[in-house]
């Protein structure tokens, strides 16, 4: 497992959303916010984060072929993107005391695959769970916004052209959506719903007065995970590193 040492004083913070919803912007915001407090701070994103999990990204959003990709064959590259970032970056930070923020994990697959593709559960979950072992977040933000705020601002990108995720059609969006707030729903100890239509200010401002009232004002034991790490009271070294950050 990625994770023997059950008593590490690290977080685990993930951020879902559709595309478009804001929450890469949020999740930085949050890392300046806890680096300027002297956090030790981790950044990463999904795909991507590591040498192969980038490589694995490039096949997943940017392949010729992409289109004729099968949703198991999805589903597998994602999972081997997150076992390498686990079990190379996210554990090790874990494991000294370190604040992760992860720009998705796991359940991005339980929803984009699972619910968005229609693969069957059973086997998604299992693959998630092998995937991370006992890497589990702490809390996971959701930045929630209405299918047509979601393909309006992906449209309003000026970067690049949309990738292959970001050509989706709108029920497949609806149903992303959907999933995500099921998933809430199912599971409040873990994850928070946010508003993402509200100003980027406001949002930021209840994001931190959720996690300042569930993690960082006290050091709760979370439940329902095999890991519980503890939050550290007192502050981690100031030698905070962001890996780059993006959309997916």
């Amino acid at each position: 497992m990625p994770l023997k040492d059950q008593s590490h004083t690290g977080v685990l913070i993930s951020f879902e959303g559709s595309e478009g919803s804001g929450k890469t912007t949020q999740m930085a915001r949050l890392a300046k916010h806890l680096q300027e407090r002297g956090r030790d701070v981790i950044s990463t994103r999904e795909p991507g984060g590591t040498e192969i999990g980038e490589q694995i990204r490039n096949i997943i959003v940017h392949n010729s072929k992409g289109d004729e990709m099968c949703a198991e064959t999805e589903l597998l590259l994602f999972a081997a993107a997150r076992a390498q970032l686990v079990r190379e970056n996210i554990a090790p930070a874990l494991l000294r005391g370190a604040i992760v923020l992860s720009d998705r994990y796991l359940d991005s697959s339980t929803v984009y695959q699972g619910i968005g593709r229609n693969l069957a559960m059973g086997p998604v979950n299992q693959i998630n769970r092998f995937a991370v072992g006992n890497v589990m977040p702490h809390i996971t933000v959701v930045i929630d916004v209405p299918t047509s705020v979601s393909l309006s601002r992906i449209r309003q990108r000026a970067s690049d052209l949309p990738d292959r995720m970001e050509r989706e059609n709108i029920d497949f969006y609806e149903k992303v959506r959907a999933g995500y707030l099921v998933l809430a729903k199912g599971m409040p100890e873990r994850f928070i719903v946010i508003d993402g239509t509200k100003s980027e200010d406001a949002i930021e401002k209840q994001i931190w007065a959720e996690l300042e009232t569930r993690i960082f004002g006290k050091p709760a034991k979370p439940k329902g995970r095999s890991v519980s790490p503890k939050f550290a009271s007192k502050k981690a070294p100031a030698k905070a590193r962001s890996a780059k950050i993006a959309k997916r």
